[in-house]
């Protein structure tokens, strides 16, 4: 609270009750006046205050809430006027309103608060400062007293959000006699924590709706992506496929691709087609969210890209480090793939590992797993790494599960992991007990939700694609 300038110490005009030569009657009637009128001017200021509480709750634009704040602040006290500077969140200082009896005073006082607004700018803000220099709100009062002059009665109060100072409220008076109050400083602060609350709530709403646009902006990009993904798994003859990506978040960095060696294969209206390679690809982006749903997008594209060429598996992700080796070095992630290409005439898959989880081969005729590796830097980690290569004969009844860390880092309420031993035990036991992929990928996802437990929350992308060879 500042009274600029102090105001005098004249007692506030008091009605004399009664006189030596008054009567008792006369006494008790002045009285009964005094106490109607006191209880009218209460009446008054609640009305104001409950109409200030009616347009807070009703008014969506804040400047026209604003606009009544100085009227509000000299009815309730019965003053001449009063005005309104906001402090910006940058440190900026804005006249925002006024309210005076038009004429030459009231625009002497306007000129006088821009004149002051104007001076404290110039004097403790620079432009490339502004968020820096604290608001001088004593800096400020002297100001507006000076310019005003001493004939006017003048307060002020401050307007706080979340304990941080946004404008001051100014009511003043010209008549000599008025006396700054308790009640009437009471009063305007009143109208400066209701002022506050309006500013408050608008930031928040401008908050909210913000979020909302950048939620709905995500809600687009998992939908982009979602579309960027396998539809459904592709008829390769010899071959069954099953295949989830399920992402922690809307947008997620994991990747898993069906890409036949022909393109024509792809738009074919024809039921039968010419057999052919097929590329099986799952990767993962180091991170979650928008940035690594980014990078899987262009790692897609670039890869699918790459395919065209009829390299070879280790070729293909040598190329791949080379092109986008640039990016990710900038956006400091890297990328784990795996790369199979599978020859439905032969039944050999060749692959080609970049640093990702070693997908598990179940080989129905020795009922073991095996892991498929080969050496292998991430994409993106050195422009100049190199790839080797392997290739496995598959026969009918071996399945192969590619996945993500998703599933081996998941944990449960105790800490404890479900890594690569428990989800092959899972996975061997789903290959005895189930014919078809799609069961094969239920099981296992079902068994991850079961050790992390109801209510628990896996914070990583899992994708899990299942291959089986058929007779």
């Amino acid at each position: 609270m500042t009274v600029v300038p102090v105001y005098r110490n004249s007692p506030e005009p008091t009605d004399h009750i009664a006189t030596g030569n008054s009567s008792p009657i006369t006494s008790v009637y002045a009285l009964q006046e005094m106490v109607a009128r006191l209880h009218k001017e209460q009446q008054n200021v609640n009305d104001l205050l409950s109409s200030l509480g009616f347009a807070l709750r009703s008014f969506n634009n804040l400047n026209q809430f604003l606009e009544l704040i100085p009227l509000m602040g000299c009815r309730v006290t019965d003053a001449d006027g009063g005005a309104l500077v906001l402090f910006k969140p940058n440190g900026q200082i804005r006249f925002q309103q006024l309210h005076c009896q038009e004429g030459q005073q009231c625009q002497d006082i306007r000129q006088a608060l821009e004149i002051a607004t104007r001076q404290l700018i110039t004097e403790t803000t620079l432009p490339a400062e502004l968020q820096e220099v604290p608001i001088q709100t004593a800096s400020l009062d002297y100001q507006v007293s000076d310019y005003l002059g001493n004939d006017v009665q003048l307060f002020g109060t401050s307007i706080l959000v979340k304990n941080s100072e946004r404008g001051r409220l100014y009511v003043f008076s010209h008549n000599p006699e008025y006396v700054w109050t308790p009640a009437r400083q009471k009063l305007i602060r009143l109208v400066a924590d209701q002022t506050a609350v309006a500013i408050a709530n608008d930031e928040l709403s401008t908050s909210l709706r913000e979020k909302e646009r950048l939620d709905r902006e995500l809600e687009i990009g998992a939908e982009i992506q979602l579309r960027l993904l396998p539809p459904e798994c592709p008829e390769i003859p010899g071959i069954a496929l099953a295949a989830r990506c399920q992402t922690a978040n809307r947008v997620g960095g994991d990747y898993y691709d069906f890409i036949p060696s022909n393109y024509d294969q792809v738009n074919s209206k024809h039921k039968k087609q010419e057999p052919c390679k097929w590329s099986i690809v799952i990767g993962d982006v180091m991170g979650k969210g928008v940035p690594a749903g980014l990078i899987m997008t262009m790692t897609r594209g670039m890869l699918r890209a790459e395919v065209l060429n009829r390299h070879s598996p280790a070729q293909v992700l040598q190329h791949l480090n080379q092109v986008m080796y640039t990016d990710l070095e900038t956006s400091h992630r890297f990328v784990t793939l795996f790369y199979s290409e599978y020859d439905p005439e032969t039944r050999i898959l060749s692959y080609s590992n970049a640093a990702h989880h070693p997908p598990m081969l179940w080989q129905a005729a020795s009922n073991s797993i095996v892991n498929l590796d080969t050496l292998g830097m991430l994409i993106g980690l050195e422009v100049d790494s190199e790839y080797n290569q392997a290739q496995v004969q598959l026969h009918p009844g071996d399945t192969i599960i590619y996945y993500t860390d998703g599933f081996t880092d998941a944990a449960n309420k105790h800490g404890d992991r479900y890594d690569d031993l428990k989800l092959s035990q899972a996975f061997k036991f789903a290959c005895q007990n189930y014919q078809e992929p799609q069961e094969i990928l239920d099981y296992l996802f079902e068994e991850v939700k079961q050790f992390v437990g109801e209510g628990n929350h896996n914070p990583d992308d899992m994708t899990l694609v299942v291959m089986r060879v058929q007779s």
